[in-house]
C-alpha cells in the first residue's frame, strides 16, 4: 500500500497509466501556465552602513499551483522592472546603484575602505554563515557556471549553497566581468536575506494570511482548514516558519515546476490529496530523479506533438533572460530551461538509436 501511495506521489505526468486508466500527459499548452505577476519595482536604497531591508512584500495568493498554493515571495528586496531594457540599455539604475550601495557596505565592514573582491566575498559570506551554524547540507560551495559563448556579451549564473541561483545582470565584455556581475546580485541578495524583515514570522504568517482572505473573499475558517487552498497557504508558511524568505524561495520552486510540468494536475487525477503532496514535496529536495521523470514527459509531449519542446524552450529562455537583467532570484526558470535541454538530449539519444 505505502508503495502504491509513493508512485502516485512521483512527479512524473505518465507514472501509474495503469493504475489510473484516464491520466494522461497534460498538453504542452496546459503545463506552460504563465507565472505569476512580477513584484513592482521598488524605490532605490541609499547607501548606508548595512542598508535596512525593506519589508517583505506580500506573498500574493493567485492560488494558481494546482493545489491551491500562492507563488513564492520574492527573495531580492529589490526588484527590477517587470520588462528587461533594451538592448546594451544595462541594467536599470536603481538596480545597479542598490548592489553597488550593498557591495560597498559590505567592503566597509569586513575589509575597511577599498575595492572588494565580490567573488572572493560571496564565498566568504557563505563560509562564515557556515562557521555560525548554519545549516548548509551541501557546504558552503558557491558554485558558477558560464554560458557558452565566443563573444560578448557573456552571462555567468551563480548558485547559492541552498540552491538560489542569480545571474550576471549587466552587458559584460568579459567572463571575468559576467562572473563578478553574477557575484554582486548574489551577494546583495545574500545580505538582505539576513535582515529580520525576511524571516518568517508568527506576523509576517498573520499579516499575509489576512491579505489572503482578502483577495479571495475567504473567512478566518478556511484559513484555519488545512483542506482549503488559504489554509495548505497557512501550513506552508508554518511549516517553514523561522526560515528566510531566500529559502522558502528554494522550497517553493519545487512546487513551481511541479505545476509547469502538469504534474500537480496528474497527482490530483490520481487522488492524491493536497495535504499528502505538501507533506511529501515540502520534505523532498530538487534531484535527478524529479528532473528525469519531468525531462522525460517532455520528450512524451514533443512525440505526441512535434514542435512542443524547441516552442517551450524558447519562451524559456526569454523568461530566463528577462528575469536576470531585472536581477530577480532565477532557480525556477534555470531548472526549466536545464529540464528541457535534458529532454531535447534524450529525444536526440532516441533518434539516434533509430537510425
Amino acid at each position: 500500500m505505502e508503495s502504491v501511495r509513493a508512485q502516485r506521489l512521483q512527479p512524473g505526468v505518465g507514472t501509474l497509466r495503469s493504475l489510473r486508466p484516464g491520466v494522461t500527459g497534460a498538453p504542452a499548452a496546459a503545463a506552460s501556465a504563465p507565472p505569476p505577476p512580477p513584484a513592482p519595482p521598488p524605490a532605490a536604497v541609499a547607501a548606508a552602513p548595512l542598508p535596512a531591508a525593506p519589508p517583505p512584500a506580500g506573498l500574493g495568493l493567485g492560488l494558481g499551483l494546482g493545489l491551491g498554493l500562492p507563488p513564492p515571495p520574492p527573495p531580492l528586496g529589490l526588484q527590477g522592472p517587470a520588462a528587461p531594457p533594451p538592448p546594451g540599455a544595462g541594467p536599470p539604475a536603481v538596480l545597479r546603484e542598490a548592489v553597488e550601495a550593498v557591495v560597498r557596505s559590505f567592503a566597509k565592514h569586513t575589509q575597511g575602505y577599498g575595492r572588494v573582491n565580490v567573488v572572493e566575498a560571496l564565498q566568504e559570506f557563505w563560509q562564515m554563515k557556515q562557521s555560525r551554524g548554519a545549516d548548509l547540507k551541501n557546504g558552503a560551495l558557491v558554485v558558477y557556471e558560464m554560458v557558452p559563448s565566443n563573444s560578448p556579451p557573456y552571462v555567468c549564473y551563480v548558485t547559492l549553497p541552498g540552491g538560489s541561483c542569480f545571474g550576471s545582470f549587466q552587458f559584460c565584455p568579459t567572463k571575468a566581468e559576467a562572473r563578478r556581475s553574477a557575484a554582486k546580485i548574489a551577494l546583495m541578495n545574500s545580505v538582505f536575506n539576513e535582515h529580520p524583515s525576511r524571516r518568517i514570522t508568527d506576523e509576517f504568517i498573520e499579516k499575509s494570511v489576512s491579505e489572503a482572505l482578502a483577495s479571495f473573499n475567504g473567512n478566518r475558517e478556511e484559513a484555519d482548514n488545512p483542506n482549503t487552498g488559504i489554509g495548505a497557504f497557512r501550513f506552508m508558511l508554518e511549516s517553514n516558519k523561522g526560515k528566510s524568505m531566500l529559502e522558502f524561495q528554494e522550497l517553493m520552486t519545487v512546487f513551481q515546476l511541479l505545476h509547469w510540468n502538469g504534474s500537480l494536475k496528474a497527482m490530483r487525477e490520481r487522488q492524491c490529496s493536497r495535504q499528502e503532496v505538501l507533506a511529501h514535496y515540502s520534505h523532498r529536495a530538487l534531484d535527478d530523479d524529479i528532473r528525469n521523470q519531468m525531462a522525460m514527459d517532455w520528450v512524451n509531449r514533443e512525440q505526441n506533438s512535434p514542435g512542443a519542446l524547441s516552442r517551450e524552450l524558447a519562451s524559456t529562455e526569454r523568461e530566463l533572460d528577462e528575469a536576470r537583467l531585472a536581477g530577480k532570484e532565477l532557480r525556477f526558470h534555470k531548472e526549466k530551461k536545464d529540464i528541457l535541454m535534458l529532454a531535447a538530449g534524450q529525444l536526440g539519444s532516441v533518434h539516434s538509436s533509430n537510425c
